[in-house]
């Protein structure tokens, strides 16, 4: 069953305006954390919490945080490693250039979920844009979940941009695994003055 969690108006040209949706049913203190999904009883993705959310996410049994985003971002937590590491969190870092996303960039996430994959984990960027293209990937390859439903809620969040349609069909190939579906718009979203 899908919950409706609240909007936010994203300003990227290769983001879209959109109404947050959750994949699965969300406890009311995660779905204040922007973009926030759950996929599994082990596994959702996020956009950048506070520093009150990194509480209520570890009340809520997350065992690991993984950061793909650098810390100079704007809404970044410079202390976001030992305040997750303080409230008995694994903590992972795999800084991920949103302009130069790279294979070997979800290779080092997936191997740490591939490592301990019942931990309950999420996965965060700033917006949830990286983080739901990385587990669009770790859904397809590893848990195969079919492309058109891994697709339509990555799309729930945003439609990718060029750039990052290009590094998820690079990493499916490289896994022998198709991008096609019957549903799936791969066409990146107009930039702006077009």
């Amino acid at each position: 069953m899908k919950l409706l969690l609240k909007s936010l108006a994203l300003t990227s040209a290769s983001m879209l305006p959109i109404s947050v949706l959750a994949v699965e049913e969300v406890e009311p203190a995660l779905s204040e954390i922007t973009n926030f999904l759950q996929y599994s009883d082990t596994f959702a993705s996020a956009g950048q919490p506070s520093l009150e959310q990194f509480q209520t996410i570890a009340d809520s049994g997350f065992e690991r945080v993984v950061y793909i985003a650098f810390t100079n971002n704007p809404n970044a937590l410079p202390d976001a490693d030992q305040v997750v590491k303080g409230l008995g969190m694994e903590y992972m870092q795999v800084p991920v250039s949103f302009d130069n996303p790279l294979p070997d960039d979800f290779y080092a996430f997936s191997d740490s979920m591939q490592r301990n994959s019942e931990k309950k984990t999420l996965l965060h960027c700033q917006v949830n844009a990286r983080a739901t293209a990385f587990s669009f990937l770790y859904r397809v390859i590893y848990n195969n979940v079919p492309v058109a439903e891994a697709k339509a809620d990555m799309n729930i969040v945003w439609q990718p941009n060029a750039v990052w349609r290009d590094f998820i069909f690079d990493v499916m190939e490289q896994n022998g695994k198709s991008p096609d579906c019957p549903d799936c718009d791969w066409a990146p979203p107009p930039t702006r003055g077009q």
